[in-house]
């Protein structure tokens, strides 16, 4: 369920994902008491540009397929807000804990 804004939910797990060689951005939101379900994440290039954003699921989890490369992972929650760095150097799963 999207919730109107355009942002996939998400359902599987991060250990769930078989890469097929593709490179995936993936992680789960947390916040004081545990996973953040429902948080917007997007996904900025090494520029900052918005690239993309689908919204965690209930369990806070989250992933983008990207090209390798400096990311930011930004979590939006009514909350609060973080976000992360990772550097994806090739194809494979690159895991990122955001904190809200």
């Amino acid at each position: 369920m999207s919730d109107g804004c355009g942002a996939p939910a998400q359902t599987a797990t991060a250990a769930d994902i078989d890469t097929n060689g593709q490179v995936v951005v993936a992680g789960k939101v947390r916040g004081g008491d545990g996973p953040l379900g429902g948080a917007y994440v997007r996904l900025l290039n090494h520029g900052g540009d918005f690239v993309g954003e689908v919204q965690a699921s209930p369990e806070g989890d989250f992933r983008f397929y990207a090209a390798p490369g400096q990311w930011t992972v930004r979590a939006l929650h009514r909350s609060g807000n973080g976000e992360a760095n990772v550097t994806a150097e090739g194809p494979g799963l690159h895991q990122v804990s955001i904190a809200v």
